[in-house]
């Protein structure tokens, strides 16, 4: 699984002109899933999400955790995180995983984090054309990727 965690100040995310989910203060998380992950890849990145110091202290030091904060989680499924530009300009997305996969890890995947940080996790919807705004707080991004973890 693939996730780019970004540190907000606010983000939400739209479909159809309605607002599907929305947070304050917190993380921002576009999640891939590929064919091959499992309940390992869940486990490792819900632990890394959710004690990820990326939050101020009280001396501006990048030492606090979501957990430590009470930060929100605002998780968007992103098949486009598995793109591959090799051959040519038109990405290919061979390698993530197909719909009746990658839903069900994906909302294991809240689930799990919801469980950990103790409140709902806010998503978007499923497979739809998704329309996300955010304020990147910092600005503060980072990759996960639980097949190579760095």
């Amino acid at each position: 699984m693939r996730v780019l965690v970004q540190r907000v100040s606010r983000a939400e995310v739209t479909v159809a002109g309605e607002i599907s989910g929305a947070i304050g203060a917190g993380l921002l998380l576009l999640v891939g899933v590929e064919e091959a992950d499992g309940a390992a890849d869940i486990e490792w990145l819900v632990r890394k999400i959710s004690q990820l110091r990326v939050f101020n202290d009280e001396a501006g030091v990048m030492n606090r955790s979501l957990q430590d904060c009470g930060g929100e989680a605002l998780a968007v499924s992103q098949f486009t995180l598995y793109a591959s530009v090799k051959k040519g300009n038109r990405p290919s997305y061979s390698r993530a995983a197909r719909g009746e996969i990658s839903q069900p890890m994906f909302e294991r995947f809240v689930a799990a984090l919801s469980a950990a940080l103790g409140k709902p996790v806010p998503t978007g919807v499923f497979g739809a054309d998704m329309q996300v705004s955010l304020v990147n707080d910092g600005p503060v991004t980072i990759w996960l990727d639980s097949r190579n973890p760095e």
